[in-house]
């Protein structure tokens, strides 16, 4: 069964603008869909890949918070927290080479193959290049890589560019820098896969924040305590 972009909206004096919104959404997901083959190999490592990135470092680091485990194992926690950065990175440098085997196993979207939209796509890589770069700057090496999770806890809240700007930088870094080589590639599979990155990204961050902001609650608990 086709849906019909032409007619998405044709009824919009007669509905609320976000169900036209949420209509037209849907069409665009509808058409993506149309040029992806699902079950093709590569698409499918991509997804898993995707999957599970965030769902293995958000699992390890919680284990090690509530059993030192790592720290134990390694000797220190900054040496575990460094084996743990280390393997994130080996993840995502995989995740980003499934990503890109998705793309070329299929077809391109014509609309999206032109100069003017591989430029766009160019600035977004540069964006979340900037995004990304500059976070790693901003928080070093173990705050980059859940260092909290292990002890290593920064003095204060970092509100340096690009945290002055945006809530999460790494991860909707992360998310432009996809979205703009799917752009590149003029990939509908790279589209929906980069899709599929903001919304694992958006769960992580629903269940990191609060967790954080946990462990700094209990660090400022126990100087208190102190004082």
């Amino acid at each position: 069964m086709r849906l019909h972009c032409s007619n998405v909206c044709r009824t919009w004096t007669h509905q609320s603008l976000p169900a036209c919104s949420w209509r037209a959404d849907l069409c665009i997901m509808t058409r993506l869909l149309g040029y992806v083959d699902l079950s093709e190999p590569h698409f499918v490592a991509a997804v898993l890949a995707i999957v599970f990135n965030p769902l293995f470092w958000n699992v390890v680091a919680r284990w090690e918070h509530k059993t030192r485990k790592l720290s134990k194992a390694f000797g220190s926690p900054r040496l575990a927290c460094y084996t743990l950065g280390g393997a994130i990175l080996l993840l995502n440098v995989l995740r980003s080479h499934c990503f890109t085997q998705a793309m070329l196993s299929q077809p391109r979207m014509q609309s999206l193959d032109n100069p003017a939209v591989y430029h766009v796509g160019l600035a977004l890589l540069g964006v979340g290049g900037v995004f990304v770069l500059s976070s790693f700057l901003a928080l070093g090496f173990t705050g980059t890589f859940l260092g909290d999770y292990f002890g290593i806890l920064k003095e204060a809240r970092v509100t340096m560019f690009p945290f002055s700007v945006l809530d999460n930088p790494m991860y909707w870094g992360s998310t432009a820098i996809y979205l703009g080589w799917a752009i590149v590639h003029a990939s509908p599979t790279g589209l929906l896969l980069t899709a599929l990155v903001a919304l694992i990204y958006m769960v992580a961050i629903v269940y990191e924040e609060p967790f954080t902001a946990e462990i700094y609650q209990q660090k400022a608990s126990q100087a208190y305590k102190r004082s």
